[in-house]
């Protein structure tokens, strides 16, 4: 297994879970973070190798994620698996997964690569690259199958791990903030890209929300090894010791808050499953930013948004991503309850439709594989 990020750490965990039932004494390795190995996971190459997003970004840490690449792809070949399952980072799966699929080794990919958004080229490298895609949204399995692509929809693990209702009161609690304070979740991303492009922005944002509402609380979860970029970020900002960074628990976080203030990403699906009001934002290298609008198909980027095919929520995307324009869409929340609770009721009704038995519908597709 091959995982890239946090994201598809977890996602990644999720499966290993239905893995390990169903397989008590399978042997997993590769690549992976803490969600995986705490399930028994070897992890050869941390996954956080693989985080990092954007053409030039990506050309920085080149030379060291292909070395990696072909170390893994030589371990495999000495060493066949039975089966390679690529989770997610489809830059990096995609290519390795091909050379072990011309070698007779099965593949899967979990998660299919976001082919109706942008990039639609890779549809012919999945083609070449996978034996069967496990598919995360509905409508992406009948897009594989016009290209020949064997799919499966497992639904989005996230749907079932999240409740339909969570306990905003129990979150609370959690970070200290009572019932009826105003709390804003900030979550600038999971890279440290990210982290250089977001952090201070989102920050100076929240210094400006604070000055129309000076009793909102904000609380900033980050993955432990960003827990120092964040803070250096919060220092300059001048807010230190006004917001509360935490290391991970970004579910209490966005089942805590009123509205959030987050990257675009896996996140903001996360936030929708947790029915929160939400203003998507992103900046990367201008260079990488010119180059994927290019190469976008849709007008959104924000994953709530592209399921519904329209703008339920802002973004705010490179030069239009100002502190001002971001505080401004938070405050718009917080004095719009009947626009939030619309939206609370479009997000129960996506919560429903990808809440999917994700581990068994995955292993069950797997195992067809295996037996094939």
């Amino acid at each position: 297994m091959v995982a890239g990020e946090v994201s598809g750490d977890l996602l990644a965990g999720l499966l290993l879970d239905g893995i390990n039932q169903r397989y008590p004494k399978a042997e997993t390795v590769g690549i992976g973070g803490p969600h995986m190995t705490s399930r028994g996971f070897n992890a050869w190459w941390p996954s956080e190798k693989l985080s990092v997003r954007g053409y030039v970004e990506v050309l920085r840490h080149y030379r060291e994620i292909v070395g990696i690449r072909r170390q893994i792809k030589q371990r495999l070949l000495n060493q066949p698996p039975a089966l390679f399952l690529g989770v997610d980072a489809p830059d990096f799966n995609l290519e390795l997964e091909k050379d072990l699929k011309r070698a007779g080794i099965k593949t899967v990919h979990f998660v299919c690569p976001s082919v109706w958004a942008w990039r639609a080229e890779r549809i012919e490298k999945i083609r070449q690259s996978v034996d069967h895609v496990l598919c995360i949204f509905p409508f992406e399995k009948e897009l594989l199958a016009r290209h020949g692509i064997a799919a499966t929809y497992v639904g989005h693990p996230l749907a079932r791990v999240i409740p339909i209702e969570s306990d905003r009161n129990a979150a609370r609690q959690v970070f200290g903030f009572a019932q009826n304070e105003v709390v804003v979740a900030l979550l600038p991303g999971s890279r440290v890209s990210e982290i250089n492009y977001l952090a201070g922005v989102f920050f100076k944002a929240a210094a400006l929300i604070r000055r129309s509402l000076p009793s909102v609380k904000f609380v900033v979860p980050t993955p432990a090894n960003l827990l120092s970029q964040v803070n250096a970020a919060l220092n300059v900002s001048g807010l230190k010791g006004q917001v509360a960074v935490v290391v991970g628990q970004s579910h209490p976080a966005l089942a805590a808050c009123d509205v959030t203030l987050i990257a675009s990403g896996t996140a903001t699906l996360e936030a929708a499953l947790f029915k929160r009001p939400m203003v998507i934002a992103y900046k990367m290298n201008p260079v990488s930013w010119q180059i994927m609008r290019r190469k976008m198909l849709q007008p959104w980027v924000g994953l709530p948004n592209i399921l519904f095919g329209e703008y339920v929520v802002p973004e705010l995307l490179q030069n239009q991503a100002t502190p001002e324009a971001l505080a401004k869409e938070v405050i718009a929340w917080l004095e719009q309850p009947e626009r939030v609770s619309r939206l609370e009721t479009k997000f129960a009704t996506l919560h429903a439709d990808l809440a999917r038995d994700t581990a068994r519908l995955s292993i069950d597709a797997i195992q067809k594989i295996l037996e094939g």
